[in-house]
């Protein structure tokens, strides 16, 4: 049997790492959560939901480079910082109520995307 292709383990990783993603939607609701992990678990969903980045993904190779580590090493951390059995119940219920996780980053993503509409809103008025 043949090794699968780069793409199919591309899949397979974007797959993981949503399923890692959404279970830390569901763990960030969770009394049992430590108020540091929580900051992490927002910070990361924050940075990677903003249409800003700390270096333009025009500047070749960095701009793109700084996505691919700022993310994964946020939801890592934020995965450190979450107690095993807290992350375990809610990776399972993250899988039981898909909807659940799907709602709470729309949201997560109207909250930003309003930010960053105020934010600039602000600017404008503060410097016209």
């Amino acid at each position: 049997m043949s090794a699968p292709s780069p793409l199919a383990r591309l899949r397979a990783a974007a797959r993981r790492l949503e399923r890692e993603v959404d279970a830390l939607v569901v763990a960030y609701r969770d009394p049992r959560v430590p108020r540091s992990a929580r900051v992490v678990i927002g910070l990361t969903v924050a940075y990677a939901l903003s249409p800003v980045d700390l270096i333009p993904d025009v500047v070749p190779v960095l701009g793109v480079l700084d996505d691919l580590l700022v993310v994964p090493f946020g939801l890592w951390l934020a995965l450190r910082l979450v107690p095993d059995g807290v992350i375990e119940d809610a990776r399972r219920r993250a899988a039981e109520a898909p909807g659940e996780t799907l709602a709470l980053r729309q949201t997560g993503f109207r909250i930003v995307l309003g930010l960053w509409v105020g934010l600039v809103a602000l600017a404008w008025f503060a410097f016209a």
